[in-house]
C-alpha cells in the first residue's frame, strides 16, 4: 500500500475514533499514534494533515456533504461512509493540486477494505458531485 493511500486510511480511522467515541481531535492524536508506532514520518504527517482540515473544516465539509448526498442527514449514514466522506472532502479543501479523480479513486479503494460493498456507488456519486462543486469554486 502507499504512502498516501495509508495516510488516508489513517486519516479515516482517526475521524471514525472521534466521531464514534465523542472524542476532541486533541484525544484522538493522544490514544491514536501510540499504537501506531511503525508509521513512517511521511505517511503520518500528511494523514496529521488531512486529519488537521477535517477537524477544523468540519462544518464546511458536513455542509458540502449534506448538500450532495440527496435525502441523506450526515447523523444518518453508517459511521465508516460519513468519515470517508470527510476525509476526501478535506483533501479536496486542502490540497488543490490533488486531482479530484485521484482522491475519489483513493477514498473508493479505502471504502472497499472498510465500507460495507454497497457503500462504494453512494461514497462515488457523493463525491464526483462535491468535487465538481470545489473544481467549479476554484475557477471562480
Amino acid at each position: 500500500m502507499g504512502t498516501r493511500r495509508k495516510s488516508r486510511e489513517l486519516t479515516m480511522q482517526m475521524l471514525f475514533q472521534g466521531d464514534l467515541g465523542k472524542q476532541t481531535p486533541d484525544q484522538v492524536r493522544k490514544s491514536f499514534w501510540p499504537a501506531r508506532d511503525d508509521v513512517d514520518e511521511e505517511t503520518r504527517a500528511f494523514a496529521e494533515d488531512l486529519y488537521r482540515i477535517a477537524t477544523v473544516r468540519e462544518d464546511e465539509i458536513d455542509d458540502l456533504i449534506e448538500s450532495h448526498a440527496q435525502n441523506w442527514r450526515i447523523e444518518r449514514m453508517a459511521v465508516v461512509d460519513r468519515n470517508l466522506l470527510r476525509a476526501a472532502v478535506a483533501e479536496m479543501l486542502g490540497f488543490p493540486n490533488t486531482p479530484g479523480p485521484i482522491i475519489i479513486n483513493e477514498s473508493l479503494e479505502v471504502a472497499r477494505r472498510y465500507a460495507a460493498p454497497e457503500s462504494i456507488h453512494f461514497l462515488n456519486g457523493v463525491l464526483d458531485a462535491i468535487a465538481k462543486t470545489v473544481l467549479a469554486n476554484r475557477l471562480k
